[in-house]
């Protein structure tokens, strides 16, 4: 399964789909990228005249590449096109440094710590376009197929 088939078994679509690019994937992990666009339709409201990008946004850029695609991934061998994979968010602790401005872009850089049972976690950090270190922490999630 390539980069390109990974994002379009994602279970997200525009405006909630925060996945451009995938650049490296293998059973240790997962390397991404996302643009936050301008017109992005949380600016709007966080905060009045200075947009920020919310840290619930940036959980979910992470857990999308670093877990959800990584999960697909590692599933990629039973997954068809009557079988899709189903992915739930389990846990999350992230810890953030630097805001994320309109039109920035990030890297998402995922470390499988453990895959059993179906269940995910990783370590899990996002970087600027100047490589330095915007959040890091671990996202779990439950990956099954049906």
């Amino acid at each position: 399964m390539n980069y390109t088939e990974i994002i379009k078994h994602l279970p997200y679509k525009t405006p909630f789909l925060f996945v451009d690019e995938l650049t490296e994937i293998s059973e240790k992990g997962v390397k991404g990228s996302y643009k936050f666009k301008e017109k992005e339709f949380f600016y709007e409201g966080h905060f009045k005249e200075n947009p920020i990008t919310p840290g619930v946004i940036l959980t979910e850029a992470m857990a999308q590449i670093g877990v959800v695609c990584l999960g697909i991934y590692l599933l990629k061998n039973e997954i068809s096109s009557e079988k899709k994979p189903q992915i739930a968010l389990t846990s999350n602790k992230i810890d953030f440094y630097l805001p994320v401005l309109p039109n920035e872009k990030v890297m998402v850089i995922s470390e499988t710590l453990y895959f059993r049972f179906n269940k995910l976690k990783c370590a899990v950090k996002m970087m600027n376009e100047k490589n330095e270190l915007v959040c890091r922490g671990t996202i779990s999630g439950m990956v099954i197929v049906k």
